[in-house]
């Protein structure tokens, strides 16, 4: 009787101890799944926040599509975001093509780098096995001290650069007024990495100072800098070599004007504090404009041409941009789009919407529920929703039900609005 008790009693403690295993097991694979589950949720949308903020919140993005206020609000400089958009612009022909590629701007140093690396819509390394902008790591053959002021494109070859770098750092020079000035200024180069820099610095025969000017003399009244002789920017206490930096920038750079106050204060001959004693007293006198509209055999914002715009006051720059982002929306839907643009003067460009037709007949438009991936992804005002609108049109049939999942803010429905079909 006693055994048969003691059995009952076994087995009681079995059953609770293998119920008492189950349950842990359970939890232990409850547990895994759970967290698997978290790591694959996407993370929540958070937005850019300017940079004198205590941390950054980040979203994925594509490089490529921020302008220089997006790249402030990432917590660069603006010298930083200048030196990134040359980058861009000059060595990688407009377009980061990988993150590797972005990552060798030295103006995004390895921690930043690493900061953003998760949030960019980028690959890894480029496809092309052998880009132009390879140059990481490259040994340069320097046979000794050198004036950089005095090499040539051969000089430049010679030491380890390709051609086409060897010209970029010559039209650096010439942008500068034909000197290098400083090793601080032939640092900010965008062509030269900061690895190579440190193997040329030794080698520099120039002395690394800063630009400085004599104290302020209080100008006698209020000035235009585009009316200024030399004699009268050495009375505002700047050297003879200065005004003559100053003037070659007002022609060579600027076309002959300083438009607005940023383009005095970018002038690399102007410290920031003697501008900021200057600023008060200038006025900039905008000139009219050579040619008016009615003087354009086509006064109409989607035909006119780019001499034409050049012929109106537009630099090359501003018209080559106004023109190419005409063609990526497929014709301007409304006149106030030119301000969109990037590098435009402002204010010829409102006076242009001011003067302007806008025919939008041959406006080309897009249907969303046809459309394929890379007209989408090519639309200024469609790419950012694209894969949204992709999923989304596989179980919707009607293409205002589709804008309302995308979630997007009113003022990008109303743009996509303008060119829906």
């Amino acid at each position: 009787m006693k055994s048969l008790l003691s059995f009952h009693m076994r087995k009681k403690q079995f059953i609770g101890l293998a119920v008492l295993g189950l349950l842990v097991l359970i939890l232990e694979v409850s547990f895994h799944f759970y967290k698997k589950y978290k790591i694959q949720q996407p993370s929540d949308a958070i937005e850019f926040i300017p940079a004198d903020k205590p941390t950054l919140a980040l979203k994925a993005f594509n490089p490529n599509d921020l302008n220089h206020e997006q790249w402030d609000k990432l917590g660069f400089t603006p010298k930083q975001t200048a030196i990134i958009l040359n980058y861009k612009e000059k060595i990688c022909k407009g377009n980061f093509t990988s993150k590797e590629q972005l990552s060798e701007c030295f103006a995004i140093s390895k921690d930043k780098f690493a900061e953003l690396s998760l949030y960019i819509l980028l690959p890894e390394t480029a496809t092309d096995k052998n880009p132009d902008y390879k140059k990481k790591d490259k040994k340069l053959t320097i046979r000794g001290k050198f004036n950089p002021d005095n090499y040539n494109a051969q000089d430049w070859v010679n030491l380890g650069f390709s051609e086409r770098q060897s010209e970029s750092i010559l039209k650096y020079k010439k942008y500068l007024g034909g000197s290098f000035l400083s090793k601080e200024k032939f640092k900010e180069c965008f062509i030269i990495s900061e690895s190579q820099f440190l193997q040329l610095e030794p080698f520099l025969l120039f002395p690394q100072q800063k630009i400085t000017t004599k104290p302020l003399i209080k100008p006698k009244s209020i000035f235009d800098p585009n009316t200024l002789t030399a004699k009268e920017w050495k009375d505002l206490g700047f050297s003879e070599k200065q005004v003559q930096g100053i003037l070659n920038y007002k022609e060579k750079i600027l076309k002959g004007s300083f438009k607005t106050l940023a383009d005095l204060e970018r002038c690399y001959m102007i410290s920031a504090e003697k501008f900021e004693e200057l600023k008060p007293w200038i006025r900039i006198n905008q000139p009219i404009s050579k040619l008016t509209l009615k003087q354009i055999t086509e006064p109409d914002i989607n035909t006119i041409s780019f001499q034409q715009l050049r012929d109106y006051g537009f630099d090359e720059k501003a018209a080559a941009s106004l023109l190419g982002f005409r063609k990526k929306l497929g014709g301007f839907a409304q006149k106030e789009q030119i301000l969109e643009t990037y590098n435009i003067d402002k204010d010829l460009a409102l006076k242009l919407i001011q003067e302007a037709k806008l025919d939008i007949s041959k406006v080309n438009k897009i249907d969303i529920l046809t459309a394929d991936e890379s007209t989408l992804k090519r639309h200024p005002y469609f790419r950012f929703h694209a894969d949204k609108i992709i999923f989304y049109r596989t179980s919707v049939s009607d293409k205002n039900d589709i804008l309302k999942k995308l979630n997007a803010k009113p003022k990008d429905i109303e743009k996509m609005l303008w060119y829906l079909k």
